[in-house]
């Protein structure tokens, strides 16, 4: 079954063949086509069809340095850094509309200009002596001036999973979430842990439920900052709850009938579903697809 999933679909060539390149992004840089991404803060600017909106490198703002995305239908895209910004992982209120109305394969591109962008705003200095790191591999990396080494954007892998049982899956909320909303659970990856590992401990931790046979469902990057949420679905032996309320205000056991109604929006539904661009929904809607109720 095919999981349509946010933030995918991007048509990119991300020409890592040209990051070390200094001739090739040379003519990027210098190429009348290519285009730079309007942002506003962190934000996208969106036109009236759902796309994002770019302009011409001649428009980067001074004191700014633009990052090379790669190249779609052979013309260089790049995304500005602005020194001195710092954002973090929060989300506008403007954005949340945005990613609800931004077309699938525009979602994914900017999730990878925001996710490399937010990335330089917090890694300006070395992890291993301290001293302010130079840009470089047409802003896929980071080199220390003092002591070489180098660094790289990174992505922190993130479990999100349903337990099901007897025709039902573990659903949890947080307080910070909107006023009925359910999802699916979620935690990072540990070190030294597998994905099958993380489902299970992070299901055991937030909700006390034993879970087993982990399948993988779908993956999505989340660039809030930069994760890979990892989807997976588990088998329960056991639908006993004991809630951690460090982690969650609530969980419920949901039929497939309660999740399809929540998914289509009816205003009689148990719970409010995840956003569309959430994997969340991606998972929720695999796991209506899978089966019946028992």
């Amino acid at each position: 079954m095919a999981v349509e999933v946010g933030f995918t679909g991007a048509v990119l060539d991300r020409a890592d063949r040209e990051r070390n390149d200094p001739e090739a992004l040379a003519a990027a840089l210098g190429d009348w086509r290519a285009r730079l991404l309007r942002l506003n803060g962190l934000d996208p600017e969106l036109d009236g069809e759902g796309r994002l909106v770019w302009d011409s490198l001649a428009d980067l703002a001074e004191g700014s340095q633009p990052l090379f995305l790669g190249y779609i239908d052979g013309r260089p895209h790049f995304v500005p850094l602005r020194l001195g910004e710092r954002h973090g992982a929060t989300r506008s209120p403007a954005l949340f509309a945005m990613l609800s109305l931004m077309l699938p394969d525009q979602a994914g591109l900017y999730a990878c200009a925001r996710s490399l962008v937010d990335w330089h705003q917090r890694h300006g200095y070395c992890a291993v002596c301290g001293t302010a790191t130079e840009l470089f591999r047409g802003g896929w990396a980071r080199r220390c001036p003092n002591c070489t080494a180098e660094h790289f954007p990174r992505t922190d892998p993130v479990v999100i999973m349903l337990a099901e049982h007897d025709g039902r899956a573990l659903l949890g909320r947080q307080a910070a979430w909107p006023a009925g909303r359910y999802s699916a659970l979620a935690g990072f990856v540990e070190v030294g842990e597998s994905i099958e590992e993380a489902v299970t401990r992070e299901t055991l931790e937030e909700a006390g439920v034993a879970v087993r046979d982990v399948r993988y469902i779908a993956s999505q990057p989340w660039p809030f900052p930069s994760s890979l949420m990892i989807a997976c679905i588990a088998t329960a032996d056991d639908d006993r709850i004991t809630l951690d309320t460090h982690e969650l205000e609530d969980a419920i056991w949901a039929t497939r009938d309660e999740v399809r109604a929540a998914l289509a929006g009816d205003p009689a539904a148990r719970f409010v579903a995840p956003p569309r661009y959430a994997i969340a929904w991606s998972l929720l809607t695999a796991w209506v697809g899978s089966g019946a109720d028992d």
